[in-house]
């Protein structure tokens, strides 16, 4: 409680704290009024041509779909779509913004309507909310979890007595450290179901999904393993960093190797090797983007499936900045969580 109050007093907070906070507070500020002045659904539904609206009065009367209606609300601004396919295909496309609607067929407002578009459809809004996202975090999380974890028993394998148990540990590390993440999710994905004769998508029930979980699992230990061979490194640096005369005051005292490792060294490396594990996530975050080589639905396989259908490379500017916002997010929580809890203050 206390702390939490440490962290809420503003008056400790610095200049640049304040100026941060103050300035988000007003660009939220400003994007919730122009969200006040957007256009209704229905005006921007109402904004097609009397000929476009015929067809889709049409529609609805003979439940047929000639016209593809599209509409995004992106909260300070929205997007409508009318579209009809065959040898007469024709688009209408308008934005809504500060009270009026624009045709979006040139210009800044086609520009803007593209953009609100690729990020609708790359968010998942209205489907799966942040959908693609959503998947992109959950692979870095998990991957840094599992990485962690045998980064850890590689690192005491490494730094072990025992000849054979060194050799094989250092040439695991050796090995996902000398070879490209990409190849190795290849490898794993393609090459190891080829040579043992089974897909990954048999691992679940056969479904739509199947596909996509059996992707999503390949993923995890791919990237899994290339992490683990990193977290070794940072673990092992962690672990010989604590001073040698523990391990001896721990042995005086009677405690067996397991136990001084697990009671004691251990612990106080955590502290140690914060800032490095911090920055693995971030690089892992960045890294889950090949997964749009196995067409895992993340945010760049998104990205990549709105441009082929729609032609327009403007499609990864909404991906960089969402990219952007995201490692931003996790930046931010890790050096708050450094400053809080790392040795090195």
């Amino acid at each position: 409680m206390k702390s939490f109050k440490k962290i809420i007093n503003i008056k400790k907070w610095s200049k640049h704290t304040k100026f941060k906070v103050f300035g988000a507070i007003l660009v939220l500020l400003v994007l919730t009024f122009l969200a006040t002045l957007k256009p209704e659904k229905q005006e921007m539904l109402n904004s097609s041509s009397p000929s476009m609206k015929r067809m889709v009065e049409a529609d609805v009367k003979l439940d047929r779909k000639r016209v593809t209606v599209t509409y995004e609300d992106f909260y300070f601004i929205s997007y409508a779509s009318f579209s009809t396919s065959g040898a007469h295909a024709r688009e209408e496309k308008f934005v809504g913004f500060m009270g009026n609607v624009y045709h979006a067929d040139k210009g800044t407002a086609k520009i803007a309507g593209e953009m609100v578009d690729y990020t609708y459809q790359m968010l998942g809004v209205g489907e799966n909310f942040l959908y693609g996202a959503k998947l992109t975090i959950l692979l870095t999380v998990l991957t840094t979890l599992f990485g962690l974890i045998l980064g850890i028993f590689l690192a005491l394998g490494k730094i072990s007595k025992k000849v054979f148990l060194k050799k094989i540990c250092s040439g695991y590390i050796f090995f996902f450290r000398a070879t490209p993440l990409l190849i190795q999710l290849l490898v794993i994905y393609y090459t190891i179901p080829g040579i043992f004769g089974f897909a990954w998508r048999d691992l679940f029930p056969k479904s739509n999904e199947a596909v996509f979980q059996g992707a999503f699992i390949a993923s995890i230990i791919a990237f899994s393993l290339n992490s683990g061979a990193y977290c070794a490194e940072i673990v092992r640096a962690a672990i010989q960093s604590i001073d040698k005369g523990q391990y001896e005051a721990a042995k005086a005292l009677g405690f067996s190797y397991r136990q001084t490792m697990s009671m004691i060294i251990i612990p106080q490396s955590i502290r140690r090797m914060l800032p490095s594990i911090c920055n693995e996530f971030i690089m892992i975050l960045k890294d889950v983007s090949l997964v749009f080589a196995i067409s895992l639905m993340d945010i760049t396989t998104i990205s990549k499936n709105i441009m082929t259908n729609e032609g327009s490379y403007l499609v990864y500017i909404p991906a960089l900045i969402i990219y952007l916002i995201i490692t931003a997010l996790f930046t931010w929580l890790f050096n708050k969580i450094e400053n809080r809890f790392s040795v090195y203050e």
